[in-house]
């Protein structure tokens, strides 16, 4: 899990695709954190990708650093609980600048029987279950 966290963290910016009614939607994401032993991520519950997370939870992260690249895919299960929100906001100082743990927009996620594959352009592969 270490490992696919470093892999985000490194990347900066990766990719979050959806379900809307059978139609893929992709979108930017750059905020994870490892919280009591799963990988969390968060969003506003005003947007689209919440609502079609709470449809369809199954979900696909995608994050490229030259060559080599990150699929990570499982359910996105709301956390509920202030105090991993405040977790968050701790792991993601830039977030404060949006969100506060009571604001009644801010939503935590984390991944429920997560499978991550690194890959390369040199064809190597390899699956790792978090």
């Amino acid at each position: 899990m270490e490992e696919v966290l470093q892999f985000l963290n490194q990347a900066g910016v990766y990719f979050l695709a959806t379900d809307e009614g059978g139609q893929p939607r992709v979108r930017p994401f750059g905020a994870a954190m490892i919280y009591e032993g799963h990988l969390y991520f968060c969003t506003n519950n005003q947007k689209d990708v919440y609502k079609q997370m709470q449809q369809n939870p199954q979900v696909e992260f995608c994050a490229c650093i030259e060559d080599r690249w990150l699929r990570l895919a499982g359910r996105a299960t709301v956390d509920p609980r202030r105090e991993a929100r405040a977790a968050m906001l701790l792991a993601c100082p830039g977030l404060k600048n949006m969100y506060a743990p009571d604001d009644g927009r801010f939503e935590v996620f984390y991944l429920e029987g997560a499978q991550a594959t690194f890959a390369s352009m040199s064809g190597e592969s390899r699956k790792v279950s978090l």
